[in-house]
This record gives C-alpha cells, structure tokens and sequence, in this order.
C-alpha cells in the first residue's frame, strides 16, 4: 500500500450533510447508456466527450410534445452554436429541426449538411453583405438585427430587383435583469415599430416574421409569456398599420437544462420550469393575443435544453499533490480548456467505482499551465488513484463548440447510438489538424 504523509485539515463545515459532519457518501458511474465508462477511455482515450443519442431524442420528443399538443404549428430551429458537431446537428434535423445559425460559418456548415436555405433561420448581429446575399437568393429566414443590417438587404435587394421577406428581432423587458438589450430593436421605445416604418416607406422589404430571444437560462417561464404577448401586440399593430402580414414568431430559446448553477444552492429539480410550464406560458400568451383570424407559426431556437444533458466529459487522474493549507489536489486531463462553463455551472462529477477511504476536501486541477484551470475548487472526495475515470455532466451544451485550441489537442467525441454502440463521430485533434496553414 502507497504511504502517504498524515495531514491536518481544516473541516469546512459548507461541504459538510445535514447533520454537519463531512460528507461520505461517493457519487459513482461506471457506465453511460449503458456502456461502461473504463471501457469507453481505454478504447477512445482520455479526455473523451461522449453523447447519447437516446438522451438527445427523449429530451427532444418531450418539449416537442408540450408545445405541439397545445399548439399544432410548431418547428424546432436547432441552435448550431450550441452543439454543431455534424453527427449532432443531423440528430436533431432527422427529428424535424431546421437550422438556426448566427454567422457565415454557421450557415455554411448547414448547407454542407444538406440543409436547404429555406429551412435555415439566419440570426445574429454581424451577418456580411456578401453573406445575406446568398442567403437571399437560398430563400433562408433573415432576421434583422439593426439599421445597418436593414439597409445591406434593401440594397441587395436593388441589386436583384426583388422585394425580400425578413423578420425582425425584438428585443424588450420581461423582468428579467439584465435586459437583453444589445441585440434587436427596442419594444418600449417603439424603435422595433419605427424601422418597420422605415422598411414599408422604402418598399423593398417584406416583413413577414417577429424574433425575440430575451436571456439564456431562464427560470421564469412567465417571462417567455410576457415577450410572447408583446410580440402578438406589436404584431397586430403592424399588421393593422403597415399591410403586412407577420406569417411567424420565433420566441428564440434559452430554455434552462438541468445543470446547477453556481451561487445557487436548490436543487436544479426544484427550479428548472418544465417542458409544460415553457408551454403554457407560450402558448397561452398567443391564444389570448390573437387579434387576427389566423394564428402565427410559431418557431423555438432551443439548444442547451435539447442537448446539455446528454453530453458527458470523462477524465482521468494523472496524478495529486498536497497544498501548503493541506488541501489534496488532483491533476486531471482535462480543464478548463474543454469546460468554458465551469464559470457558470457546478458539474455533477462522479468516480467510476467505490473507493476505500475517507472523503476529505479536494480540488480538481486541469493539465493546463494556468492557475485557473480549476474544474471544482471544493470537493469531498476519497483517495483516488491514478487512472481513475471521472464522469463530468452535464457538458452537452456550449462546452464543445466553445472548448479551446489551447496547450493540448482537443480530444475525441463518442456517440453512443440508440442500440448501445458506440463509434467516433469526432477524431481527436493532432498536429496536422491544429497547424496553421503556410502562406
């Protein structure tokens, strides 16, 4: 058995149970859908993202479920920026998504996988000219996000010589602070109702859609209600003003999934609204402000909710030390380099066995040479050894798709199929892939 020098620690009393003592129980995995999670590093390496495709599916068929029961005319846009691995974005058009992009390389990477222009919601502050004109002439759904924007499209569409249908995003208050107001026009200050104005004088535009996306996270179902009833209202009076008919809303997303977040202390179950509420709250809101004899077709833009709990990170113990305050500290293989969003969420991390031992306050460090590459700064854990795999979820939203190219490759992804098969849908970066092309 490895010695180990005897250490005296403080006992912080905030890691401790209910009754105050230390915490004892260990939170273990040993398998993902099935698939034991020793199995999965020895074969594809550590670090390794691993999604599961049934996870992905249920969570989708359940929000799906509550909003196309109260409302027919419904369609997910899948939100590329949160996950836009080629095998997951594929997973969710095969489900009945159409794209949601918010950049050229966004709406690039859908047509390369097949999807039509006219099922891809163009978004975004910054779309290049040169860019929107190609989505013009794909038919995409082009939502203006400023007077810069709207006056790009009316010249392309002098360009053309045809009038171009847009929507516009709005942006506006539903209580919720802070105020996603960078991006849109303003409800309040009617500045979203002048630049319809502007657009129906010029005549070279064809408002026919209305956007908001009012926060990320959000744990207030009812603010969604309040952004739906002011856009059935700005919808009305357009229509009512201007002639044009608003064929379809986009309430955007942000919808919570169930990571816990940081500052936070109930339980993500208690506080995260549920498909039903996100539903009743909008849905109602378009019933009771319908002004006009047909309904809107509603589109949602949801990403973290649809994928962040089937999206798991496995790392490995490299090695520990002892720090000077007697706090052990773990070397892991991955950090925060794979994991931007450890500055917003506690993971649930989880040891691929029961280890024997005494639980003691412990740190989780990354292989980078940073001092903040820290994946939990305050955890209860036993004597692990090294090699030992641990399971970190949920990461299926934004991790990837915001992970850096940074010291170390990025590792491979694994998808775990509905039939408990496992393949590589992402290969791990080398030096080929990582070296900057000479000129």
């Amino acid at each position: 058995m490895h010695y180990e020098k005897p250490t005296i620690n403080k006992i912080d009393f905030a890691m401790g149970s209910k009754y105050g003592s230390p915490v004892k129980t260990q939170k273990i995995r040993t398998n993902i859908a099935g698939v034991n999670v020793n199995d999965l590093t020895e074969k594809y390496g550590s670090p390794l993202f691993v999604f599961t495709e049934q996870e992905i599916e249920d969570k989708y068929n359940t929000l799906y479920e509550a909003f196309s029961t109260r409302y027919s005319d419904v369609e997910f846009g899948w939100s590329y920026k949160t996950n836009y691995l080629n095998e997951i974005c594929r997973i969710f058009h095969k489900l009945g998504s159409c794209a949601e992009v918010v950049s050229e390389f966004e709406y690039q990477k859908a047509r390369a996988l097949g999807i039509e222009g006219k099922d891809i919601i163009f978004n975004g502050p910054y779309k290049p000219k040169e860019d929107l004109k190609i989505a013009v002439q794909e038919g995409a759904k082009i939502h203006i996000d400023h007077l810069f924007e709207l006056n790009d499209l009316e010249e392309i569409a002098e360009e053309l010589n045809i009038q171009i249908p847009v929507a516009i995003r709005v942006n506006m208050d539903t209580g919720i602070y802070p105020q996603w107001s960078r991006f849109g026009f303003n409800y309040e200050n009617n500045e979203a109702l002048e630049a319809v104005e502007r657009m129906h004088q010029n005549g070279k535009l064809i408002l026919n859609g209305l956007h908001a996306h009012i926060g990320t996270f959000m744990l207030d179902a009812k603010a969604y209600g309040m952004a739906t009833e002011k856009l059935m209202h700005l919808k009305a009076i357009i229509e009512n003003q201007f002639g044009y008919e608003i064929e379809y809303i986009d309430l955007g997303g942000g919808f919570a999934s169930k990571s816990n977040l940081k500052g936070v202390y109930q339980s993500s179950e208690v506080i995260i609204p549920t498909a039903d509420e996100y539903a009743d709250a909008i849905t109602n809101a378009i019933y009771d402000n319908n002004r006009s004899k047909k309904l809107p077709k509603l589109y949602l833009e949801t990403g973290r909710h649809l994928i962040d709990e089937a999206g798991y990170l496995l790392s490995s113990v490299w090695g520990y030390k002892r720090f000077p305050d007697g706090k052990k500290g773990y070397i892991m293989d991955a950090g925060v380099n794979l994991l931007y969003t450890s500055n917003w969420y506690n993971f649930n991390i989880e040891l691929d066995k029961r280890y024997e031992g005494e639980n003691e306050l412990s740190m989780l460090n990354g292989p980078l040479c940073m001092n903040i590459d820290i994946i939990e700064e305050n955890i209860m854990l036993p004597p692990l050894n090294r090699g030992t795999v641990l399971s970190i979820s949920p990461v299926g939203a934004y991790n990837y798709t915001q992970s850096m190219q940074f010291i170390r490759y990025k590792p491979a992804v694994v998808l775990i199929d509905k039939e408990g098969n496992t393949r590589v849908i992402k290969e791990v970066d080398d030096l080929d892939t990582v070296n900057y092309k000479e000129v």
